[in-house]
């Protein structure tokens, strides 16, 4: 083990039959003459340990900060939306699933989207963004603000999230 070690080899455990395979480190898994699965496996832990690449549940996704901190922030809405629609009398999980299907079209459930053609903003994008006003001061930045007026503005125009997606997906708008 130490001459693979001095050669810069590295040793990366696949988890088949308990067995370790060594690749050295410059080498690639085909010139190492691993099979197919083999070489994906390593290559995924390569980029996983290097941080270029990550897997999970299967999928492969690009690592990034913001990207994370964006998926925490739309994460962190949709629960606030959920805890926020029994006061318009909207419990079901079908009234939800609309909900978020709408806002995911509209701004990806981000609090900062700004439609730069239109100027709708948001989460909900209302048009102008300064309609979120009538629900609070912060309606710029607040996703509680600007959840709430949403949620308002779809009791009002349509009665339910379901009639709002169901509106959006004919017309295009809401």
């Amino acid at each position: 083990m130490s001459d693979h070690i001095r050669n810069g080899f590295r040793a990366i455990a696949l988890g088949l039959s308990a067995a370790l395979v060594c690749v050295p480190a410059a080498a690639s898994p085909a010139q190492a003459g691993l099979d197919g699965a083999a070489r994906t496996q390593i290559t995924d832990v390569r980029r996983a340990s290097t941080g270029t690449a990550r897997v999970h549940e299967g999928r492969r996704y690009r690592a990034g900060a913001a990207k994370r901190r964006a998926w925490g922030r739309a994460r962190r809405n949709k629960l606030t939306a959920r805890a926020m629609m029994p006061r318009y009398r909207w419990r079901s999980a079908r009234q939800f699933g609309c909900l978020e299907r709408l806002w995911a079209r509209e701004s990806g459930w981000n609090e900062r989207a700004r439609n730069g053609a239109t100027g709708a903003h948001g989460i909900p994008q209302a048009l102008p963004g300064s309609k979120m006003a009538s629900a609070g001061p912060d309606w710029r930045s607040n996703p509680r603000t600007q959840i709430r007026w949403g949620l308002r503005y779809i009791k009002h125009r349509f009665g339910t999230p379901c009639g709002a997606w169901s509106h959006f997906r004919s017309a295009g708008w809401y």
